[in-house]
C-alpha cells in the first residue's frame, strides 16, 4: 500500500480540486434552469483525477529514488 500512496493521493486531488473549481466558476454563475450534461463533469472529474494520479505517480519515483541514492552513499 505504501507504493500506491502517490496514486491514490494525485487520483483523489485531481478529483476533487476539479470538481470545487467547477462549482465554484462554473455552478454559481449558471442560472438553475440552464441544463448540464453530468456525464460530461464526471468524465473529465475522472480525467483530471487520473492526470493528477499520473503526476503523483512520478513524483513519489522519483522522490524514492532520492531517497534510496542518498541511504546508499
Amino acid at each position: 500500500m505504501k507504493n500506491k500512496t502517490g496514486i491514490i493521493g494525485g487520483f483523489a486531488f485531481g478529483m476533487t480540486g476539479f470538481l470545487l473549481l467547477f462549482k465554484v466558476i462554473i455552478l454559481d454563475h449558471t442560472p438553475p434552469s440552464d441544463e448540464l450534461a453530468p456525464g460530461i463533469v464526471v468524465f473529465a472529474s475522472i480525467l483530471s483525477g487520473l492526470f493528477f494520479a499520473v503526476l503523483g505517480h512520478l513524483i513519489q519515483n522519483h522522490i524514492g529514488k532520492r531517497a534510496s541514492t542518498t541511504e546508499s552513499e
